[in-house]
């Protein structure tokens, strides 16, 4: 059954995401991420519903493994997990917290084992460029970390409590509240494991793996009038993980994080001019601990405020918009005396709507920055319904990425010459609809100009730019969704292909598979819900010589549900992890778990 699965996903060039996977509608009033909302026509985005949030737990890297073509890279489970959009690096990924870019001011990107999906209302995935609005980073992809805020007279509750294998738990409770007035909304979580499966071929335990994390997420709203909106968002992370040994005789480490996130905004709607300020205020902090019997530790601590003001102008089929935006970073630490950076931009954005089926979006922007000349930026899209049944859509755009404190200001390593990285990107997307099927597929072109890597000198390392990476590649998906009586079945499918060279070497980059796929089928049945997930990894290098590769892998996962109450808001559940027991590993000597088990219990109140 399981090299069936791997054979159809690959033959057919599709891969099958869960059940709950949809592309909806969302509410300016309701969601801070402005630019998400209005200039992203003409590229795909996927938004993951509360209830795939739910079924995937508190580990972003577990969610998106099983419902996108992100790849990613993972120093064993709940370890630190690096994300690779359409052949990119980690640092080429954005994630954005409420419009706002949350990368590290350090490493320049986001482990994704440090954000727990369950804090927020939903996620999207949105594969391609997003300088423009969001950028350092934003080159290969971004992710969207939303909470809404809804004024709809509603109070609920709710309690997702989840136990499994390795003494996994996993404690999640929301409460809303609104009027017309008011919105409030609280998310508390705490997740943590023993985290000491088997690994098969070592014939021992995975070792000094246990971590824990806790979540809290606050959205509060007061409408003054029909005109003025004031919003407050605030997010704070605590967690600490023993990093897995890769010999029983290594030392054992550990490392702390702590982020906050606070953000006041001020929304205004004057006519035809829609007025939005932004003051955010976001913390980083680490403490890395190389010995857990050693007093002393490495630690590092980054402040930024930042400003952001958007001014909107709507018209009959056009819609024009200024962007203003100031952030000063402070940065101090073990390895980082003092470091600090200020960077401005002015972004001007247009889109217009020529007839019912056309309609396009322009957008320019430059950054300025005391540490380095950035490059002006540029983006244009355009949308073409030609048919009922088809429609097509292509997207250009320039992006960069900011060299980051590490790769300026690392003691013994300043170089304070290090360009930031250019990408020139196009994609190309086509979207069939026929009855209950829906089908998108688009090619993709992505050249990265002065990439930055690290490289040996002597006994030291030093950033530079090495030169050129050319991307291509194809993504498909494809979407069935059939009711009849109380019975429902959904199969979305989507298969990637994609090449990551260095033009220097003609090799592709590390930790890239030329194929991915994943899949998943829901199907419900009056109270009764189960689902059915895969992953397919094609092999990744793990040198720059192409000399050394990981064995491609493949990994399901099995669920069945029951809906309780009159109006099923009390759910059981049961999950089989890695349900074939693949032996795999995603970071070469990095071991994965095994057959593994999670139950959970999901309650709502009224």
């Amino acid at each position: 059954m399981k090299n069936l699965s791997i054979f159809l996903c690959v033959l057919l060039g599709f891969q099958l995401i869960d059940a709950q996977t949809d592309t909806i509608q969302l509410s300016e009033a309701n969601l801070s991420d402005s630019h998400l909302l209005r200039f992203t026509e003409t590229q795909r985005k996927t938004v993951l519903s509360d209830s795939v949030l739910q079924r995937n737990g508190a580990s972003l890297s577990g969610l998106l493994n099983f419902n996108s073509l992100v790849y990613i890279k993972e120093n064993g489970a709940g370890m630190v997990a690096s994300p690779s959009f359409r052949g990119t690096t980690a640092s080429q990924t954005a994630v954005i917290w409420n419009g706002i870019n949350i990368n590290s001011r350090f490493l320049g990107q986001t482990d994704f084992n440090t954000v727990n999906p369950l804090g927020f209302d939903h996620l999207v995935i949105k594969p391609g460029g997003g300088s423009i609005a969001y950028g350092s980073g934003a080159i290969g992809g971004s992710v969207h970390l939303n909470n809404q805020m809804p004024f709809n007279k509603n109070t609920e509750n709710e309690v997702l409590f989840q136990y499994g294998s390795f003494q996994n738990y996993g404690l999640n409770i929301r409460s809303r509240y609104s009027n017309e007035k008011i919105s409030l909304n609280l998310i508390l979580g705490r997740n943590g494991s023993d985290n000491d499966y088997d690994i098969e071929k070592l014939d021992r335990k995975n070792l000094n793996g246990q971590f824990y994390n806790q979540n809290l997420s606050v959205t509060a709203g007061y409408k003054f009038d029909s005109k003025n909106l004031l919003k407050f968002y605030g997010n704070l992370y605590d967690g600490e993980r023993h990093f897995s040994l890769i010999s029983p005789n290594s030392f054992k480490t550990k490392y702390h994080d702590y982020n906050t996130r606070s953000m006041i905004e001020w929304n205004g709607t004057y006519g035809n001019f829609i007025s939005n300020l932004k003051l955010v205020h976001l913390g980083e902090e680490y403490r890395y601990y190389p010995s857990l019997e050693a007093v002393n530790y490495e630690f590092g601590k980054v402040e930024t405020q930042w400003v952001k003001y958007d001014l909107g102008w709507r018209m009959k089929n056009a819609y024009l918009n200024l962007i203003l935006d100031y952030n000063n970073a402070q940065a101090k630490g073990s390895a980082i005396v003092f470091a600090k950076r200020q960077t401005g931009s002015a972004s001007l954005l247009w889109k217009q709507k020529l007839t019912s089926k056309l309609r396009y979006e322009a957008s320019i922007s430059q950054e300025f920055s005391e540490d380095y000349k950035a490059p002006f930026l540029y983006s244009f899209g355009i949308k073409w319904n030609a048919t009922k049944n088809y429609e097509m859509r292509f997207n250009s755009s320039k992006n960069f990425r900011m060299p980051t404190f590490n790769d300026l200001y690392l003691p013994g390593n300043e170089n304070l010459k290090v360009k930031p990285e250019t990408s020139l990107q196009a994609e190309w997307g086509n979207h069939i609809q026929l009855a209950d099927f829906h089908l998108d597929v688009l090619g993709y072109y992505n050249a990265v100009k002065d990439f930055i890597l690290w490289v040996p000198n002597g006994s030291l390392w030093y950033p530079e730019n090495v030169g050129e990476v050319r991307i291509y590649g194809l993504e498909s998906q494809l979407n069935y969704t059939q009711k009849f009586g109380q019975h429902r079945l959904e199969i979305n499918a989507s298969y990637g292909y994609t090449v990551s060279r260095n033009e220097e070497s003609k090799k592709q980059l590390i930790y890239v598979p030329f194929h991915q796929s994943t899949a998943s089928v829901g199907y419900s049945w009056k109270r009764i819900s189960s689902y059915y997930q895969f992953r397919y990894n094609g092999k990744v290098f793990t040198d720059s010589n192409n000399q050394n590769e990981l064995k491609d892998y493949s990994v399901s996962n099995l669920g069945l549900e029951l809906g309780l109450g009159k109006n099923r808001n009390y759910k059981i559940g049961a999950q089989v992890l890695n349900v074939w027991d693949e032996a795999y590993e995603n970071v070469l000597n990095r071991a994965m778990p095994g057959r593994h088990y999670n139950l959970y219990i999901h309650l709502k109140f009224k």
